[in-house]
């Protein structure tokens, strides 16, 4: 596939994946990660964290008055030595392994998703799952479910606002010790550029129609997708 076919498929798939966690408060990796495994998987997770970056910090400003702080303390405590977990994973893991990670990690995350029972944000489960979004983040750019778990019976602007802080606070962690292990490379930069367009027109779409959207059916649209992404990526090639 040439390249602007590739851009044109990451393009849409980031444009719609920042509408959807702009009004729902995840689905950008669950959406984008199993794409840009596909298609481009040297890109991941660098430019899957800096498009991440961007998006987490819009919808934190938006609706920061509800942001759960000392949740979002406990979730960036358990964060830390996670990362250090999936930078490990991500040294050690060929291309084709992780795009098996990516799919496994996508396939658990839905499962998580659907059938674990209820989380409620106390320190002890911020800061577990700070260590599991950690890990797989760092590993993967997959990170959101256990957070929407943790904080899927909140009102919307609480689960949206501390999300995107927790997802901002930790994209930064990963991404610096990703750059200090040399892990970054100057093409995954230029492609995360690329597509800032496609990203700013999803987050702001969304800024309009957030109040608005079945919130119900749209996780269980991202869910699906997600689920038949992270199938596809487990088939050897």
């Amino acid at each position: 596939m040439s390249d602007i076919w590739t851009f044109l498929l990451l393009a849409i798939a980031t444009g719609i994946a920042a509408f959807i966690q702009g009004a729902v408060g995840i689905g950008f990796a669950l959406i984008v990660a199993p794409v840009m495994g596909l298609l481009r998987p040297d890109l991941l997770p660098i430019a899957l964290l800096i498009l991440m970056l961007p998006l987490n910090a819009y919808v934190g400003l938006r609706e920061r008055n509800a942001i759960d702080w000392k949740g979002v303390g406990w979730v960036s405590l358990g964060r830390l030595p996670g990362t250090f977990v999936g930078l490990g994973i991500l040294v050690i893991m060929s291309a084709n392994g992780l795009n098996q990670l990516i799919g496994a990690s996508t396939i658990l995350a839905v499962l998580v998703a659907l059938f674990a029972p209820v989380f409620q944000p106390r320190r002890s489960a911020c800061a577990t799952v700070g260590i599991i979004t950690g890990v797989t983040e760092t590993a993967t750019g997959v990170g959101g479910p256990p957070l929407a778990l943790l904080y899927q019976h909140l009102p919307g602007p609480v689960l949206r606002s501390t999300i995107a802080l927790c997802f901002l606070i930790g994209e930064l962690v990963s991404l610096a010790i990703l750059a200090i292990a040399g892990q970054f490379q100057p093409h995954q930069w230029l492609w995360a550029l690329a597509l800032l367009p496609a990203l700013a027109i999803g987050s702001f779409t969304s800024r309009l129609m957030h109040h608005k959207l079945d919130a119900r059916r749209l996780r269980v649209g991202v869910l699906s997708f997600a689920m038949i992404s992270g199938i596809v990526l487990l088939i050897p090639r």
